[in-house]
């Protein structure tokens, strides 16, 4: 059973983090490069923005938005 989580461990620790911690060498000298997984997940993020504030913007000018406050009960 040992020698099972052990087999986790590695996979984990020498195999798929590998990537990671070659990103982590990086730091002391390219600050930017260290940080490129946070750079793409910032870029989809404000992608993902963009999109949803554009077809909010659709709806609202189709006029198919509902904007009733009386949606819930509490709000009567």
């Amino acid at each position: 059973m040992k020698s099972f989580f052990e087999g986790i461990q590695y996979l984990f620790v020498d195999i798929l983090f590998a990537p990671l911690d070659f990103l982590r060498s990086l730091e002391l000298s390219s600050w930017f490069v260290a940080n490129t997984i946070n750079w793409i997940f910032m870029i989809i993020c404000a992608a993902a923005m963009v999109y949803w504030i554009r077809q909010l913007k659709i709806f609202e000018d189709a006029g198919t938005e509902k904007q009733d406050t009386t949606a819930h009960s509490f709000l009567k």
